[in-house]
């Protein structure tokens, strides 16, 4: 009786361990759904995040595409050509008489006396030429004429003998007629031999060569020794050359636009870049009466005073001519846009839309275009248009800084 009794206890005790591990049990289940919840959570709100991320992204995206396609211009206005009432050309200064010296003569140098930026007096002696076959043919040629001169004493003497023997009838009328034209055969002989000694006397006087200008001397091309030749050939260059600097003459290219202003005695005011602040007052002293079919120019001279010896022959310099350039529209040259149908300018309207201007270019000056037809003085024209800029582009107009403002100004104001 005592053994079942014993087995009850046990299985009690068994059961009793069984009921405490059910509520440990599930408290471990719930603390795994929890996790699994805060994970799914996690989950979720880390999808959500790369989501709203993406989002954001795509649409800062859009927006710096959006951005980007804008085009971003800078813009200039029109300016009335000859505001100021006048046009500056460039041109070259001259000397008012430019002389290359050549040798008349074939020889060698014998001396110089005159070298590059020395003063000269008109017939001053510059050089001498070492001139022996002249020597040589002079001294023959000397001889040729003493010897036509004894021939024609000879025969003078022959025929005043005849002559007085035709008055006593000693000798026929033809031997007469012959001794007189033998007289004056050699009567002519003497002369072309003393014509001969006469040009070779010329020749001889050529070793000396002098100045035929009074000036300044601005070239020296030879040395003692150097072998020259008569003329410009030969050596292919001047001995020397001389330019008379006071006055000087200027040669200007004016546009046709402006050829019927220009007139003689209009004053013109020229400055050089190397002389900054002053002015030089020239006269204008006569003008081609013609258009230059190649450059439809006209070209005036410029007579302009130089007493102080400041401009120097062969300098660049700018003129300013007196104009009226009515109705005549200036641009930047960097405005332009070449097209297959011709010339464009493109212009902003208000609603910073593009449109291509099609427009008639009077004058090209080189940084700055005249323009005769097809714009307005209240466009806003695009500086550096790009190639790809077509009508309609919608463009953003920026304002240039103060230093391309500046220099802009600057350039147009110097054009």
């Amino acid at each position: 009786m005592n053994e079942p009794h014993h087995h009850s206890s046990l299985d009690i005790s068994v059961g009793g361990e069984q009921a405490l591990d059910l509520p440990a049990r599930g408290q471990a289940g719930k603390r795994a759904r929890f996790a699994v919840i805060v994970v799914a959570l996690l989950l979720a709100a880390g999808a959500t995040r790369t989501i709203v991320s993406n989002l954001m992204n795509a649409h800062h995206l859009a927006d710096v595409t959006k951005q980007n396609a804008k085009q971003y211009v800078s813009v200039v206005q029109p300016v009335a050509a000859g505001a100021d009432g006048r046009i500056v050309l460039p041109g070259t200064l001259r000397g008012y008489v430019e002389a290359p010296i050549y040798s008349r003569a074939n020889g060698y140098v014998r001396r110089w006396y005159a070298d590059i930026g020395a003063h000269v007096q008109q017939g001053q002696l510059l050089a001498e030429i070492d001139t022996p076959e002249i020597d040589q043919e002079l001294a023959q040629a000397q001889a040729q004429r003493d010897q036509a001169a004894s021939t024609l004493a000879l025969a003078k003497t022959s025929f005043d003998r005849a002559q007085q023997l035709r008055q006593r009838d000693a000798v026929s009328q033809q031997e007469l007629d012959d001794r007189q034209g033998a007289f004056n055969t050699d009567q002519a002989n003497l002369a072309a031999a003393d014509a001969n000694v006469r040009r070779l006397m010329e020749m001889k006087s050529f070793q000396r060569i002098v100045a035929p200008i009074t000036g300044i001397i601005t070239q020296r091309n030879v040395d003692i020794g150097d072998l020259v030749n008569a003329g410009n050939g030969g050596a292919g260059h001047a001995l020397f050359s001389i330019a008379q600097s006071d006055p000087l003459r200027l040669y200007l290219d004016v546009p046709q636009t402006y050829a019927h202003q220009v007139a003689v005695g209009q004053h013109v005011s020229v400055t050089e870049q190397e002389l900054p602040g002053v002015t030089f007052d020239g006269t204008v002293t006569r003008t081609a009466q013609a258009i230059n079919v190649a450059t439809r120019t006209l070209e005036a001279e410029i007579s302009l005073p130089n007493h102080d010896g400041k401009l120097l022959p062969g300098a660049y310099v700018q003129a300013a001519l007196q104009t009226d350039a009515k109705g005549l529209l200036t641009v930047p040259g960097n405005t332009l846009l070449f097209r297959s149908e011709g010339p464009r300018l493109a212009v902003v309207d208000a609603d910073g839309k593009v449109k291509l201007k099609a427009v008639e270019i009077a004058q090209d000056l080189g940084q700055t275009l005249e323009i005769s037809r097809g714009l307005e003085a209240t466009d806003r024209v695009v500086l550096n248009p790009s190639d790809s800029i077509a009508d309609g582009d919608s463009v953003v107009v920026v304002a240039p800084n103060k230093t391309e403002a500046a220099h802009e100004a600057a350039k147009r104001s110097a054009t």
